[in-house]
């Protein structure tokens, strides 16, 4: 706030009116009485009770002395006092707990407002107010009443009939005795609840008036009507969050990639004023659903109803979320604007986009979310915009969200120390048309790093380890990276509606090519690699026998002959082991003649160098292997080193 100007002069009167309001309280209950001093108390008995836009409304009689010096036959209504509207504020009335037949003192400073055209008076600010209830009518009205609690009235009034922008709609002043709110939980019928759709209740257009007219607890007989712009998953938060559904935690267990029961369902989802919401609805029983549900979901029309509010977020505090929401805006279509008229020549996408975003989650219980899977694709969905890796590459900017159809090429576990192997991120190395058809200036590869919060399918990581094709969507891009995080789906089918932008979504059908080892190759990347063995490293360098039917490498001596071997898995004597091998070698290489290059060998590698070097006695003498020619070789760089000037490779199969 700006030093000395109104927002901080206004944050500092509410202050102190808080405190005030808390000090009185608070002195009143130690003191155990009624304020002594009554000069200007309005005293009031009320006779209904009603909640608008957040306040309650009591319409009351006044009295003109207290009831605690009248009998209660002088306590009854009187037709000839005079009427009153008096207003609380939520906090006054959850304190109160007023209910009809309740006597209230409002201690000054209140105000009565006159409004004209009408002619019961308005009595505001009454945050000094006191319950006071005689013994007799106390025991009566819990005898009446008992221990349950208060069903409230709840008037709905639209934005369109505050600004009188269309005609009014008796059907949206929700004043019967069906829309009433329950001022504490409880206990719904879950059969009542089918046979009571959702399309009963008031349908609303705006997530943020909804907001404000139903508050944080929750909405009740109310719902708004929405787009869904995507639909993903995000993992439980903390690892062990639980969702109720009803009494039945549906997930309390630590969150991996390959324990679907630990993610939620989440939809992104637009309303007819630009606002965006964030829905997390219930958790999945398998994470390969979430494909069935881009496709049914995606761009249809919602109404969400029984939502109650988790956060108010910001895009300081969650960058990830905004990041895709920008990628959505401005709207593909005019959006309407608060306030203003909604003719068509009124609305507007000149608008800066969003600051803030509600995160939504389900009420127990109820029925939530309505999608009209037969109704057409909205106007304002917007599809991802599919580009092909070689222009997202060029793409200038950061934390920029996009969508590309690439081949899995290779795939790797990163390695680091104390961190668990569900927390560790996996780089796959991809690559498409636009990528394998470019001379020189682009890698013919490029790295894809998936963080530990993007959650996959189990029939994604199975396809990813058959190079398969797979459609990334709204990955993030910045920084020269390419990274799949919270809100990033992978799907193994392009989406039926998408945005190509002039991308090539065909499939690779030829062979695979990658950039020869140069001097702007880097760790953590792949490449191919050719050269002539200039030196073996001995220390590492080592073979052993393996069973011949399992592969199992730990076979031990067999107990009835000493000279043969025996492999626990299979249970039985193996006679013809099969020999593995481990082999680094140092390759003298064109492209990098002034750098070491180290390669770790595959076993068929090893097997061809090696095919003509084998000594009498099952040995390899280190020379016969020195000025052999290797290559084309698939290589992962581990490392790369200036000082002392150092190539790590390791030989992969694509």
């Amino acid at each position: 706030l700006c030093r000395g100007g109104l927002a901080e002069r206004l944050c500092r009167l509410q202050n102190r009116e808080r405190s005030a309001i808390s000090f009185w309280r608070h002195q009143c209950i130690s003191d155990d009485k009624i304020p002594s001093d009554k000069s200007g108390v309005l005293i009031v008995k009320i006779l209904e009770i009603f909640e608008e836009c957040t306040i309650q409304v009591a319409i009351c009689q006044q009295l003109e002395q207290s009831p605690v010096t009248l009998s209660p036959e002088d306590a009854l209504i009187n037709a000839e006092e005079p009427i009153l509207k008096v207003l609380f504020t939520r906090e006054t009335a959850a304190h109160l707990k007023s209910r009809p037949q309740d006597v209230i003192h409002i201690y000054p400073p209140w105000q009565k407002l006159l409004l004209q055209n009408a002619d019961v008076p308005v009595i505001m600010n009454t945050y000094f107010s006191q319950k006071v209830l005689l013994s007799e009518h106390s025991e009566a009205r819990e005898k009446t009443y008992g221990p349950t609690k208060m069903l409230i009235r709840k008037n709905i009034i639209s934005l369109a009939q505050t600004f009188r922008l269309d005609d009014l709609d008796d059907n949206l002043r929700q004043e019967s005795s069906d829309n009433q709110v329950v001022c504490a939980p409880q206990t719904h019928n879950t059969r009542d609840s089918k046979r009571h759709p959702l399309a009963l209740s008031a349908v609303n257009d705006s997530l943020l008036e909804m907001v404000e007219s139903q508050g944080a607890v929750g909405w009740r007989d109310v719902q708004v009507r929405v787009v869904i712009q995507r639909v993903y998953c995000l993992p439980a938060r903390e690892g062990y969050r639980s969702h109720t559904q009803g009494n039945k935690p549906l997930c309390t267990a630590p969150v991996t990639n390959s324990d679907p029961p630990n993610v939620r369902l989440c939809l992104l989802v637009q309303d007819a004023y630009g606002m965006f919401s964030e829905v997390q609805l219930q958790s999945l029983s398998s994470t390969d659903d979430i494909e069935q549900y881009c496709r049914r979901w995606e761009g249809k029309p919602c109404c969400l109803a029984g939502m109650k509010i988790l956060q108010r977020t910001t895009r300081g505090r969650a960058l990830g979320l905004f990041s895709l929401i920008d990628s959505l805006w401005p709207p593909v279509v005019p959006v309407k604007v608060p306030g203003q008229s909604q003719d068509s020549e009124m609305m507007t996408t000149n608008l800066p986009p969003p600051s803030f975003c509600y995160i939504l989650t389900v009420q127990s219980g109820e029925i939530h979310v309505e999608v009209d899977e037969e109704e057409q694709i909205s106007n304002l969905y917007q599809p991802p915009a599919v580009h092909g890796l070689k222009e997202i590459l060029r793409i200038n900017g950061c934390n920029e969200r996009c969508s590309f159809w690439a081949q899995v090429l290779y795939q790797r576990l990163q390695t680091k120390h104390n961190v668990p192997i569900d927390q560790r991120e996996m780089l796959l190395f991809v690559t498409d048309s636009s990528l394998q058809n470019v001379a020189h200036g682009i890698p013919k590869v490029v790295a894809v790093s998936v963080t530990a919060s993007c959650v996959l399918s189990m029939e994604t990581i199975e396809a990813l380890s058959h190079g398969s094709h797979l459609f990334f969507k709204d990955v993030l891009w910045g920084n020269g990276r390419i990274i799949c995080v919270e809100r990033t789906v992978l799907l193994l089918q392009k989406p039926l509606l998408c945005s190509a932008a002039g991308a090539d979504l065909s499939e690779l059908t030829g062979p695979v090519r990658l950039d020869e080892l140069d001097s702007t190759t880097q760790a953590s990347s792949v490449c191919a690699l050719r050269g002539t063995v200039v030196g073996v490293n001995e220390s590492t360098a080592f073979s052993w026998p393996t069973c011949n039917r399992c592969g199992n490498g730990k076979l031990e001596v067999c107990p009835q002959d000493r000279e043969l071997l025996y492999c626990n898995q299979c249970s039985e004597v193996v006679t013809t082991p099969v020999l593995k091998m481990q082999l680094e070698v140092f390759l003298s290489c064109p492209s990098r003649s002034q750098s070491t290059v180290k390669v770790k060998l595959l076993q068929r590698t090893i097997s061809s160098l090696l095919m003509s070097s084998a000594s009498e006695d099952g040995t390899y003498e280190m020379q016969s292997v020195l000025g052999k020619e290797v290559g084309l070789l698939n290589c992962y760089v581990h490392s790369v080193t200036s000082h002392p000037n150092c190539i790590s490779l390791e030989e992969i199969v694509l």
